[in-house]
């Protein structure tokens, strides 16, 4: 099952549209989920403030129905439920998405200010759920035919690759995996450029090893091999603009024990060129 979470927002329906699409994708069921304040849920018809109560739930449904209505514009036959929940939308969506293959929102939600690059909710749900959450952010006008994977050879990076073969598999699309590094050079002269070469050498033996195996699993995706001297932020975000899907892991190599959210997909969440995907460590993800 795939959740998405929408809020009355342009970017939540848009959540819903690409959620649907990958519903349709996979032969997946789609649960579209709105929450809400608990008070005017638990409010009666002689409770004070009785109207303002049903006003707020009348908004609610207003908001699942039009959810509801984009699922039969973008595809009718894949199979629907919507629902209602009350609480912090951040923690019932992480809630919601215990059973889910996939968690879906928008990049900003009603409640984000003018300018930003991220909502909170988005944000609060990447890294923090047992399933990869996908943020939705400027779908391409026509499909590019090419997934990005960011590969780092950490645990969560393993998973990334999984889910990537996965969805290019699903689309018919390419693969490129990407991996970037920007361990600084000490000194200069012959040593200097032994060094660059045997770390280039290293990285290159991380990208191969990453992706042992896969290509026997998925022999339908073809898969081009991208290994690059820089920042792995700007180099995923330039190989983003020509990308379907960017997929990353919540946490890299280089972060901190403890952090849900990696510097390097919290970054791309903010300035990636196409919906992104972030996955969990293996201990607790699914894979599609």
């Amino acid at each position: 099952m795939i959740v998405v979470g929408v809020d009355g927002s342009r970017a939540g329906l848009e959540a819903v549209g690409w959620a649907v699409r990958e519903a349709a994708l996979r032969g997946d069921e789609l649960r579209i989920v709105h929450v809400m304040p608990a008070w005017p849920l638990e409010m009666t018809e002689d409770s004070p403030h009785a109207e303002v109560g049903r006003w707020m739930r009348d908004g609610a449904e207003s908001m699942l129905a039009d959810g509801l209505e984009r699922v039969r514009q973008e595809d009718g036959h894949v199979k629907v439920e919507s629902l209602l929940l009350p609480g912090d939308p951040r923690s019932v969506l992480v809630e919601a998405s215990g059973d889910a293959q996939l968690l879906v929102v928008g990049s900003h939600g009603l409640g984000g200010f003018q300018g930003m690059l991220l909502g909170s909710v988005a944000l609060g749900v990447a890294g923090h759920t047992a399933c990869p959450v996908a943020v939705v952010r400027r779908p391409p006008a026509q499909p590019r035919g090419e997934v990005v994977v960011g590969v780092d050879g950490s645990p969560a990076g393993a998973e990334a690759v999984g889910f990537a073969f996965a969805e290019a598999s699903f689309r018919g699309a390419a693969l490129r995996a990407v991996h970037a590094w920007s361990r600084p050079i000490a000194g200069g002269g012959p040593f200097a450029l032994a060094d660059a070469e045997e770390t280039a050498q290293e990285e290159r033996r991380t990208l191969a090893e990453a992706l042992t195996g896969w290509s026997e699993r998925y022999p339908d995706v073809k898969v081009t091999e991208q290994l690059e001297y820089g920042h792995p932020v700007d180099v995923l975000r330039d190989a983003s603009t020509r990308a379907d899907l960017l997929v990353v892991g919540s946490r890299g190599r280089g972060d901190l024990a403890g952090l849900l959210l990696g510097s390097v997909s919290h970054s791309l969440l903010h300035h990636a060129a196409c919906p992104t995907v972030v996955t969990p460590t293996s201990a607790t993800s699914r894979r599609p």
